[in-house]
């Protein structure tokens, strides 16, 4: 009998894979950021003073709104975790389709969060008058709604932490998924069904 193993894993195979690893990576990057603001940050600032706490706060919004958070981080965590998806969707894996698609529902969370409760506060205290005062600093400062901000921070920095779960496992089952498919698997060309049949001698 003459076989022809199959070996490799398609290009369509490949693209699935580089996606899903690409989602994992840029959802574990804002997990890791929103954990930091809420362990680190926000319980440091919550120990400075108003003029302190107001600057700090300017300083860091400004630092962070870049294209590596914004553009790899957020948006690159919805693309690619979105994609991932579609494709996995399309090729009928529905054990990666499951997890991935609970990944999906973290990120949009995470982005309803920081649009619909984060960046409201955030600019609020972005575009406040300069404050002279100690009274009007206090002011500027009870604008963003410290524990408000952190309670919602940590929300998201969970949400980001379990859409990262999701897509690692994910990766494992598909990891599994491509290796089962590289296995030989011995497809009848000609002959008999006897695989110790030689066409030599009938």
């Amino acid at each position: 009998m003459i076989t022809t193993p199959n070996t490799g894993e398609s290009a369509a195979g490949v693209l699935r894979t580089v996606v899903l690893i690409l989602a994992t990576m840029t959802t574990g990057l804002i997990a890791g950021v929103f954990v930091n603001w809420s362990n680190t940050v926000m319980p440091g600032l919550s120990n400075v003073d108003d003029r302190t706490f107001v600057a700090a706060f300017r300083a860091l919004d400004a630092a962070i709104t870049n294209p590596l958070f914004l553009g790899v981080g957020l948006l690159g965590s919805l693309l690619f975790t979105g994609l991932s998806v579609v494709l996995h969707l399309r090729a009928g894996q529905r054990p990666v389709l499951m997890w991935a698609g609970t990944a999906l529902v973290c990120v949009l969370a995470v982005l309803t969060i920081t649009f619909a409760v984060h960046e409201l506060l955030n600019e609020k205290i972005r575009t406040a008058t300069e404050p002279g005062s100690n009274v009007e600093l206090a002011a500027v400062r009870a604008q963003l709604d410290e524990t408000t901000w952190t309670a919602w921070n940590t929300v998201r920095a969970v949400a980001a932490t379990i859409g990262f779960g999701c897509l690692t496992w994910a990766l494992v089952i598909h990891r599994g998924l491509g290796r089962a498919a590289g296995r030989p698997t011995g497809r009848s060309v000609t002959g008999s069904g006897d695989p110790r049949w030689d066409p030599r001698h009938g």
